[in-house]
């Protein structure tokens, strides 16, 4: 029996959002230690903020100052706190309506034990030492026995506004390949591209996928396809990404390999980016050692005509 293939993998980006005049008042105000809400036209405070009613759909703008002193709603405990988490030490996630709030907020809950969270529980805000205009201003929520909070006095105005966040996303997953994916992996070792093709349709499917899409039967039947194709589509990539030692711009692109049904997404180098066209005839450019092809190239043959790759688009 064949290994079976499985590898880490990690999506990252970096989430870019500009902020309205309701999100801008919020995290502004989180930086001056201060909670605001919006209220709705039936005079009920909702904490986070958002910029139009949930019920009659209505815009709202009204904001007004909530206490940093809550209530636990509801809470679940985490164990085992992952990278990135608010707190390196276990916690619990609570959802918190604060004094003068009808909603509640999720975040976090400093306790040394699920032993020590209840709902119902009395909470209040600990500010982070340096805050920048985000959510985690609020470091966390800590137990509090005192008498309900009062809004903070602060002047009429805050100073410059935050404008806009930047939100790291990250997902961590363990990807575990299928029959028809480990076989295409194993071919691109030798230096191979192999597909499969549907029984019914006879479509040649690369990357394979084990099953045809629009047939629904299972594929089995290997098929050895390129190692040239012809240029479908493409963009132009002008902001560099994080941890890639690739210039900007450069150029993706999506490739009908000569035989296959279904084209691969791919880079294209070798050549200027803005002399990349539909049509352009490619072929992979292996690097030593390499396990898939590092980009694809011009090959140099006259360009592939519109009918001859118009269903791959």
């Amino acid at each position: 029996m064949p290994d079976i293939l499985s590898a880490p993998l990690v999506l990252e980006f970096p989430f870019t959002r500009s902020l309205g005049p309701v999100q801008s008042a919020f995290l502004t105000g989180l930086r001056e230690r201060t909670v605001l809400g919006v209220r709705t036209s039936e005079g009920k405070v909702l904490v986070p903020p958002v910029e139009y009613d949930p019920v009659t759909a209505e815009e709202i703008r009204e904001l007004t100052e909530v206490a940093a002193t809550g209530t636990v709603t509801t809470w679940a405990w985490n164990p085992d706190p992952r990278p990135g988490q608010p707190l390196d030490t276990p916690f619990a996630w609570v959802l918190v309506r604060l004094d003068g709030a009808d909603t509640a907020l999720l975040h976090v809950l400093a306790a040394p034990g699920p032993e020590a969270v209840r709902t119902g529980m009395r909470v209040r805000i600990c500010w982070a030492p340096e805050r920048t205009g985000a959510i985690t201003d609020i470091a966390c929520f800590e137990p509090y026995d005192g008498p309900a909070g009062q809004p903070a006095p602060h002047g009429d105005e805050f100073t410059e506004p935050v404008r806009g966040i930047v939100t790291p996303a990250r997902l961590d997953y363990r990807y575990t390949p299928g029959r028809a994916q480990s076989a295409y992996i194993g071919a691109l070792s030798e230096r191979r591209v192999v597909g499969e093709r549907c029984p019914s349709c006879t479509k040649v499917y690369v990357p394979p996928r084990g099953a045809c899409p629009t047939c629904g039967v299972a594929t089995t039947e290997q098929v050895e396809v390129g190692p040239r194709g012809t240029v479908t589509t493409f963009c132009v990539v002008n902001i560099k990404a994080k941890n890639l030692d690739i210039e900007v711009p450069y150029v993706y692109a999506h490739i009908a390999l000569d035989g296959a049904d279904l084209a691969l997404h791919a880079r294209i180098g070798g050549i200027p980016y803005d002399q990349v066209r539909m049509g352009l005839r490619v072929e992979p450019v292996w690097t030593e050692g390499g396990r898939h092809p590092d980009h694809y190239r011009p090959t140099g043959e006259p360009d592939a005509d519109y009918d001859a790759y118009k269903e791959l688009l």
